[in-house]
């Protein structure tokens, strides 16, 4: 095999392992087994060790990098990552949608109900469908960046899905780790003489401060993206467009959401989460 066709079937391979990895961890409908998998990552494996030039950041064989980071470099957020504001109470929620209806006047408008996620918040950068920057909330101005650790996390892509993806795309979302990988996780510590972590928030933290990729690719972290930051070839309308661009990308959405036309319908999506 030559370069070129070296070339050709790498490009290939990265694109179908991101496709399985999208289907088995994102969607959850896998479409081969394991061991089908496995022959794919080790052809490619092969493939880039014989021709080294043509490894690229993106490739899936790059997700864990071989050295740990002696710092995180800080970087600045070209649009500001701002903490959301919380509601409590019903009569709370009836206030917001009383000065929304001021500010609008006579201007038609819908909610979108999204369940919370209590996570550490991220911000990652894509260029012309590859990541290439991911970092902490931070100040909300300035984070750390932990591209590294972010791209161990299978659920998050390391190229965009799509035949046309923008010239430049941030998304905002959450890390996080479920309750059963929290236990888990707790238990292996337990086995070791290590301190447990106190709660999955606490965890994912804790696993996003590891300055060793290879640490942070053996804790159960996932990551769920709900809005956009800086963006160039792609106009979003609504809410509901951004989760729905999002999810055709690759990235992982909430799984269910609520449109509503009022504030009481906002409720009875409310009540349907509990």
């Amino acid at each position: 095999m030559n370069r070129a066709e070296a070339k050709r079937r790498i490009e290939w391979l990265r694109k179908e392992i991101a496709r399985h990895d999208y289907l088995y961890y994102v969607a959850a409908r896998p479409e081969i087994s394991d061991r089908e998998y496995d022959k794919l990552y080790r052809e490619l494996e092969k493939l880039e060790e014989r021709f080294p030039d043509l490894v690229a950041p993106d490739s899936p064989t790059q997700r864990v990098g071989g050295r740990p980071l002696e710092e995180f470099p800080t970087v600045t957020h070209r649009i500001p990552m701002l903490s959301l504001s919380n509601a409590y109470t019903p009569q709370e929620l009836r206030d917001f949608d009383a000065r929304v209806s001021r500010i609008l006047g006579d201007r038609r408008y819908t909610y979108i109900v999204e369940p919370k996620v209590d996570g550490v918040a991220v911000s990652l950068r894509y260029e012309r469908g590859a990541l290439v920057l991911g970092s902490t909330r931070g100040d909300g101005v300035r984070g750390d960046d932990i591209t590294a650790n972010l791209k161990t996390i299978r659920t998050i892509p390391l190229r965009l899905l799509g035949p046309r993806p923008p010239q430049v795309l941030e998304v905002r979302g959450e890390v996080y780790m479920t309750k059963q990988g929290f236990l888990q996780l707790n238990r292996e510590r337990d086995l070791k003489g290590e301190e447990p972590f106190a709660n999955p928030r606490n965890a994912a933290a804790g696993s996003l401060k590891q300055l060793d990729p290879r640490i942070v690719a053996a804790r159960p972290l996932d990551a769920v993206f709900y809005a956009v930051g800086e963006y160039d070839g792609i106009e979003f309308g609504t809410q509901e467009q951004v989760l729905e661009k999002l999810r055709l990308f690759g990235l992982r959405t909430t799984p269910r959401y609520w449109k509503c036309r009022d504030i009481d319908g906002c409720l009875r999506g409310l009540d349907e989460l509990r």
